[in-house]
C-alpha cells in the first residue's frame, strides 16, 4: 500500500486489485508496517507479490547517493516495507510483478541505482509524465529479443511500434544484480527489467499495465502470465504439504 503522510492513512489505487481479480487472483493489500516478523507471516501465505507504483521516491541513500533538487518526497515506511517484502519473496521464490515505483524499488533491492530525475539527468528526454488520460499509450519502446516481454508481445500479434503509458520522473540507472534490461525508450530510459532465474517470474515494468489491462493486449498478456505463475507456485506449495 501507500501512506498518505498528511492524514496517516494507508491506501492503494483500485486498479491494482481490479486487475489481479480480473485475471483470477485474490488481491490482498499489505499495510506499510515494516516489521520483519509481521511481513514474514503475511508473505508466507501469498502466491505472488505485486509491487505497485507510489507517489514517493526511493531514498537515494539505499544506492549511496545524496538527494538531488528534483527528488520528490521519500516515505521511509514505504521503502522499508517493500524491501522486507522483496526479501521474503526472494527467500520463498515467490513470483513478483513490479510496476513503476515498484520496478525502481526492485532494482534498488538487487543493488541497482536510479536516475533521481529524468528531465535533469538524461539528455534530450522524452515526456515521461504524460498526464491524463492515464491509460493513453504515449510513447514507443524497443524490446530485447528472446525476453519474457518479447514473448508477451508475440502473444498480442503485435511486432512493431509497441507503445505504453508513462507516469514517472525517475528510472533505472545501473541495473541490479540478477536482473537484465529488456526494453528502452528512444531516449535510453529503461522501461522493463526481468530476473535472470528462468525458474521464477520476476518482471518489472516502468509503465502501468494495471490501468490499461481492459483495452491493451500487452497489459493483458503481462497480468495473465503473472497470475498463471502465481497459480503454479500455489500448486507447488500444496504438493509440498
Amino acid at each position: 500500500m501507500r501512506l498518505e503522510v498528511e492524514t496517516e492513512r494507508f491506501y492503494l489505487g483500485r486498479s491494482y486489485s481490479q486487475a489481479v481479480e480480473y485475471f483470477g487472483g485474490i488481491p490482498i493489500q499489505i499495510p506499510l508496517i515494516a516489521k520483519k516478523n509481521y511481513i514474514g507471516e503475511i508473505v508466507k501465505n501469498m502466491d505472488g507479490i505485486l509491487l505497485p507504483g507510489s507517489d514517493s521516491d526511493v531514498d537515494p541513500s539505499y544506492y549511496s547517493e545524496e538527494p538531488l533538487p528534483k527528488l520528490k518526497k521519500v516515505v521511509p515506511e514505504k521503502d522499508a516495507t517493500d524491501f522486507l517484502v522483496l526479501e521474503e519473496a526472494q527467500r520463498l521464490k515467490i513470483p513478483v510483478l513490479a510496476i513503476c515505483f515498484g520496478m525502481q524499488a526492485l532494482n534498488v533491492f538487487y543493488g541497482g541505482s536510479l536516475y533521481q530525475d529524468i528531465e535533469t539527468q538524461i539528455e534530450n528526454p522524452l515526456k515521461h509524465e504524460q498526464g491524463i488520460p492515464l491509460n493513453r499509450l504515449s510513447h514507443s519502446i524497443e524490446v530485447k529479443s528472446k525476453s519474457k516481454l518479447s514473448k508477451f508481445i508475440k502473444g498480442t500479434n503485435q511486432t512493431e511500434n509497441v507503445k505504453v503509458n508513462s507516469h514517472h520522473h525517475q528510472s533505472v540507472k545501473k541495473t541490479g544484480n540478477n536482473l537484465i534490461e529488456t526494453a528502452w525508450t528512444k531516449d535510453g530510459v529503461i522501461e522493463c527489467i526481468e530476473g535472470t532465474d528462468e525458474n521464477r517470474f520476476v518482471f518489472g515494468t516502468q509503465w502501468h499495465p494495471e490501468i490499461s489491462f481492459e483495452n491493451d493486449a500487452l497489459s493483458k498478456e503481462i497480468f495473465s502470465a503473472f497470475i498463471k505463475d502465481c497459480e503454479n507456485y500455489s500448486n507447488k506449495k500444496r504438493k509440498l504439504k
